[in-house]
């Protein structure tokens, strides 16, 4: 086991989970740096996309000129994280989106 995590939320819930993940295993960020990425959320209904604070505005902006209807929300998810690296270092993180803590031995 390399990493265990999860967030309450609902339908956000994989949303989440997998931008952290993605934050973690593809752009090499320890985990409370992937945490704290702002976060966005799209279902089928209703359609429109639920973007946290902290998007360039150039992102925000081709979105909605593409015909997507943006919907700011303050928080998706509070994921929390045990991660071992590949040192065996084990780093525990929680989201600061909540008064959430997270730990590891």
């Amino acid at each position: 086991v390399k990493i265990v995590t999860g967030t309450p939320g609902g339908t956000t819930i994989p949303t989440s989970v997998f931008q952290t993940l993605i934050d973690i295993i593809d752009f090499h960020m320890i985990p409370s740096a992937a945490i704290a990425q702002p976060k966005f959320h799209h279902q089928w209904q209703p359609d429109e996309i639920q973007m946290e604070p902290g998007f360039p505005r150039a992102v925000v902006d081709s979105l909605v000129n593409m015909g997507y209807k943006i919907r700011p929300v303050s928080a998706i998810g509070r994921v929390e994280i045990i991660m071992k690296d590949e040192s065996g270092k084990i780093f525990a993180a929680a989201d600061t989106r909540g008064g959430d803590s997270a730990a590891g031995y």
